[in-house]
């Protein structure tokens, strides 16, 4: 075969066969191999002419606004608000969840987030507020009575738990 016959072959994967690009370069690069390695004769990559195959696109399923409204009206309490927060400043789980007070800023209707993916700085969904107020009371009240039993337990950035044994 000449590299007309391979770009052929390399079009009828991507045509009739509708495999993904990294199938199509697979077969390519298996081709080259073989002709360098096997057949002991060049095979000029840059002189395959074949139709490349196409990456398909996979969209994101989203919930329709009803349906979140439904989801959201199903959840109670903390997994509640922790949904909301979620939901109204498209922050990731793990983002939401290691927020901090001071990650908070009720002033100007923002939350700060400094250990995810990237600084971000999103707005403080109104739906919300009144229960993280709630939420920070309620908090601050578990903290005082942990404090007054003398119990640590405020996760800690990184490797200051090792660092600093006494900072939570």
């Amino acid at each position: 075969m000449d590299s007309k016959e391979v770009s052929d072959f390399l079009s009828h994967l991507a045509v009739k066969w509708n495999v993904s690009p990294s199938t199509q370069n697979q077969a390519l690069c298996a081709l080259v191999y073989f002709y360098k390695h096997v057949l002991e004769q060049p095979l000029v990559e840059n002189t395959i002419n074949a139709v490349r195959a196409r990456a398909h696109r996979n969209l994101p399923v989203v919930l329709s606004v009803p349906e979140v409204k439904r989801v959201l009206n199903e959840l109670k309490g903390l997994p509640k608000l922790m949904a909301q927060v979620n939901y109204g400043t498209a922050l990731r789980k793990n983002e939401v969840r290691r927020l901090r007070v001071k990650d908070i800023d009720f002033d100007r209707n923002q939350i700060t987030v400094k250990r995810g993916k990237g600084r971000k700085e999103r707005p403080l969904p109104e739906a919300c507020k009144n229960n993280l107020i709630k939420q920070l009371d309620f908090v601050k009240q578990l903290h005082l009575k942990d404090r007054r039993e003398q119990i640590n337990g405020v996760e800690l950035p990184y490797a200051l738990e090792r660092k600093e044994p006494n900072a939570s």
